[in-house]
């Protein structure tokens, strides 16, 4: 079920894990050791936490607000799905510049039903780029399905984070992209 040297991964975590700080963290050494992380990173926990819950460009270190706010009164937030997707564009656009790995902040209940930013997983891996994504560890049966199966699961550490990475990484690093097809391709 899972391919240790596949280029997509799950980030999975429990309630009590900071994915978003591992995925931080992990984007800003690549991006300092001169690798171009792209993607979006989810700035805090819950909306019960922080009403006016955020995400970040990793690429840019721009802050974005995701969630609409509901007043005082209100117990909780709720996504703005257009914020999200401006969001998504954002991220979208920057892969198309080139990327040599794209982090999707969340596999939530948008991602589960196909909206959100699922079609960056697919835009992504279309053009040979690697993806991690966090995984909420009650959300990985959804999330295989998501996958067809073809996913790594990651632990929620760095370790296991790196370990991945360098595996796929260095794989990646012996391929090279062609413009043009071969003959055999043609005729497949």
């Amino acid at each position: 079920m899972f391919d240790s040297q596949c280029d997509l991964a799950a980030l999975v975590y429990e309630q009590d894990q900071d994915p978003d700080q591992v995925l931080r963290d992990f984007a800003a050494d690549l991006n300092a050791r001169g690798s171009r992380a792209v993607g979006l990173v989810q700035l805090g926990h819950h909306c019960v936490d922080a009403p006016k819950l955020s995400a970040m460009l990793v690429h840019t270190g721009e802050e974005l607000q995701l969630f609409q706010d509901l007043g005082t009164c209100a117990a909780g937030c709720r996504l703005d799905v257009g914020q999200l997707l401006d969001a998504g564009s954002q991220v979208a656009s920057a892969i198309d510049q080139g990327a040599d790995l794209v982090i999707v902040n969340r596999f939530g209940r948008q991602e589960r039903e196909g909206k959100g930013l699922s079609y960056l997983v697919e835009r992504a891996l279309s053009a040979d780029i690697p993806v991690v994504i966090a995984v909420p560890s009650h959300r990985f049966a959804d999330w295989i399905k998501f996958a067809d199966g073809m996913s790594v699961k990651l632990r929620c550490n760095r370790e296991a984070l790196d370990a991945w990475w360098n595996a796929v990484s260095a794989r990646n690093a012996g391929f090279v992209r062609r413009d043009h097809q071969t003959v055999c391709e043609v005729l497949k």
